[in-house]
């Protein structure tokens, strides 16, 4: 996520969407009861009602409208962010229902009365945070190294290894696959490297994994198929399903860590509660460390009009220095947390009701 304008005097962010993780941040940051502006695509009635003939076109529209409801849609990549608007051309109704979908590339402004801390930490880190991500490109006798940056990739190295006849295949192979090993053990180090993305053509990677005796170094490991070999197959593999999974599991693993420390606590019968009840009277006695909701307990409240005491009890706990931490449904954390009615949290002692 690109931060264009920042006024938090004003409650303004300018941003832009660059990725999917982007879509899901903002899915978590934007509400009900805030502005939102932005260039949208717009049907508009050319000619009065009365005519014979009325003509509808499509026309991109500067709006702001006022978000009643936000929808996800993640196979899709896009974020729905539904409300009525309030300023836009003339030839626009203002009080009229209006949907922005917002993909990675879109630019909007998102005005809120108040700026929760963890949200505004939420938007920082998506700004700043770039995942350590290797991706290796091999075919027979050549490799490719680039690391993954906000935008694109930085090539690295590119090997060349001396595979010529077909008889000789297994030997020239073994040296080519050791030396492509010892590059990427030093990448590793070098970089410290979180995940690795292993692309080619045919068997090539999974002949290389063979080779590979460090567990550490398996375990980061992600296999990917691509077409073509060199800096191109990189610009593929970028598209591959693979990395989008990969960026998603490690925000996945820091939010799986947090559940974990919730229920050990919760096993051990210390500091620990979990529903919103017990939630609500831990946050009220600012016993409250670490806060933990879903996103799905959030738009289910959203939509059943609750949603104001999930907020308060946000709000509540970052103004007693407590931290709130949204954990996604999608994923196994989520899942058991919201085994527990979708919030729970990590106290600084425990409470003697």
């Amino acid at each position: 996520m690109k931060q264009i304008h920042v006024n938090l005097k004003k409650g303004e962010m300018k941003l832009k969407i660059e990725n999917m993780d982007d879509l899901w941040c903002l899915s978590n940051i934007i509400e009900p009861e805030d502005l939102v502006r932005g260039k949208t695509i717009r049907k508009i009635k050319i000619g009065e009602s009365d005519q014979r003939k009325v003509n509808i076109v499509k026309k991109t529209v500067f709006i702001e409208i006022r978000v009643e409801n936000t929808e996800f849609h993640e196979y899709s990549s896009v974020l729905r962010v539904s409300g009525t608007i309030i300023e836009g051309p003339e030839d626009i109704q203002k009080g009229s229902y209006h949907t922005f979908n917002l993909e990675p590339g879109s630019v909007i402004t998102i005005i809120k009365k108040q700026w929760l801390s963890f949200q505004v930490e939420k938007i920082k880190q998506a700004s700043v945070e770039t995942k350590k991500i290797l991706i290796c490109v091999l075919d027979r006798g050549e490799v490719c190294f680039g690391l993954l940056k906000k935008q694109g990739f930085s090539l690295l190295s590119e090997i060349k290894g001396d595979v010529e006849k077909k008889a000789d295949i297994k030997a020239k192979t073994g040296n080519f696959y050791g030396e492509v090993i010892n590059k990427l053990y030093d990448y590793v180090e070098r970089y410290k490297i979180e995940s690795i993305i292993l692309a080619s053509p045919a068997f090539w990677k999974e002949d290389l994994m063979k080779n590979i005796k460090n567990d550490d170094i398996k375990k980061k490991i992600t296999l990917a198929t691509c077409s073509c070999s060199g800096k191109e197959a990189i610009d593929e593999v970028l598209k591959r399903p693979e990395v989008k999974n990969v960026l998603s599991q490690q925000r996945v693993a820091k939010e799986l860590e947090l559940v974990e420390n919730l229920l050990d606590e919760i096993s051990k019968n210390s500091l620990a509660v979990y529903g919103l009840n017990e939630t609500e009277k831990s946050v009220n006695a600012g016993a409250v460390e670490k806060l933990l909701v879903t996103d799905g307990l959030i738009q289910k409240t959203r939509l059943n009009k609750t949603y104001e005491k999930i907020d308060q009890l946000m709000k509540s706990t970052e103004s007693m220095k407590g931290s709130v931490n949204i954990i996604g449904s999608d994923n196994d954390g989520g899942k058991k947390l919201d085994g527990l009615g979708g919030v729970g949290a990590i106290l600084r002692y425990k409470l003697n009701y």
